[in-house]
């Protein structure tokens, strides 16, 4: 069998991997007790003892523990330490129709975030077509159920009372418009100029809908069927990417969009809504399946040549 370790998998993102492989008959999950678990002498000899280590831990520590490693052991790291390290392969599948071989190949993957993969998805096929202009300057408002923020969010947001739990609703963050994912954004969607990114989190656990508002007179002879288009012939042949129909309302619950749609699943959808000049772009995904837990484990069993 093939040995697995999570370094971090007390964390939110290592507790749901653990509970996607556990039952696998192909893989020894590695675990290290609690009171180890910050040693890093027994981080590094379980890093280097298994044939892969998935990293659910802070930046700093994953860069301190990818330093750890010595021998031929393959990592995912699923931080944002190394999204845009060119020593890296970027844990995207969907990229591009190589993109696949390239992390099947890989010895160092660094798994998306959450937020960009709904982004790069929507927006990088419309660039490589010409559709949006590579100096296009795009905005993003995203909405996630509240795991996203890890432990303590998750703490904050089931121990409230009453009247804090009105008044976490629905907060906006990142209102620096400098938020840690715009480069991996920028990166990997093939745009020269930064996104404006807003991200927000609400009372509610997971779930996510990225949104990319666009006036077509910004485009050139480009309708919203166009978009759809382009969208469902890039993704025609990836198994976890659902791209519908364009203005397709069978998808929204009495014409809103639930974000927990596509929760529990690895699958995106992504839809286009609007009119003769305006187009909503729309991603909906479960934050810690295909945004976290779930991309890790694709990207691994891309890496083990199995079904992904």
């Amino acid at each position: 069998m093939t040995k697995v370790f999570i370094d971090g998998q007390a964390g939110t993102t290592g507790i749901q991997i653990f509970d996607i492989l556990r039952t696998r008959s192909d893989l020894e999950i590695i675990t290290i007790s609690e009171d180890r678990r910050k040693t890093p002498a027994a981080r590094k000899d379980l890093i280097n003892s298994s044939a892969f280590t998935i990293l659910c831990l802070p930046d700093d520590a994953a860069i301190e523990a990818a330093s750890y490693r010595e021998g031929d052991t393959r990592i995912i790291d699923a931080s944002t330490a190394h999204r845009v390290d060119d020593k890296w392969v970027y844990g995207l599948p969907e990229l591009n129709e190589s993109h696949r071989q390239q992390i099947r190949n890989a010895d160092l993957v660094s798994n998306p975030g959450c937020y960009p993969q709904g982004f790069i998805l929507l927006v990088k096929p419309l660039v490589d077509a010409g559709i949006i202009e590579r100096q296009a300057a795009l905005s993003c408002n995203a909405v996630s159920g509240y795991s996203g923020g890890g432990r303590q969010m998750i703490e904050e947001f089931m121990t409230v009372d009453a009247e804090q739990k009105e008044r976490l609703w629905i907060n906006d963050y990142g209102l620096d418009l400098n938020h840690k994912h715009v480069p991996e954004m920028r990166t990997y969607s093939g745009l020269t100029t930064n996104p404006l990114f807003l991200p927000t989190v609400a009372n509610y656990y997971k779930g996510m809908i990225v949104r990319i508002p666009i006036h077509l007179e910004t485009l050139t002879e480009i309708t919203g069927a166009t978009i759809v288009e382009c969208l469902k012939e890039q993704y025609r042949k990836c198994q976890f990417i659902r791209v519908h129909d364009y203005n397709n309302v069978d998808v929204l619950e009495k014409g809103r969009l639930n974000p927990i749609g596509c929760n529990n699943t690895n699958f995106m959808d992504l839809m286009c809504f609007g009119n003769a000049n305006q187009v909503v772009l729309l991603a909906r995904y479960d934050n810690l399946g295909k945004g976290a837990a779930g991309a890790a484990v694709q990207n691994l069993n891309i890496m083990l040549g199995v079904e992904e």
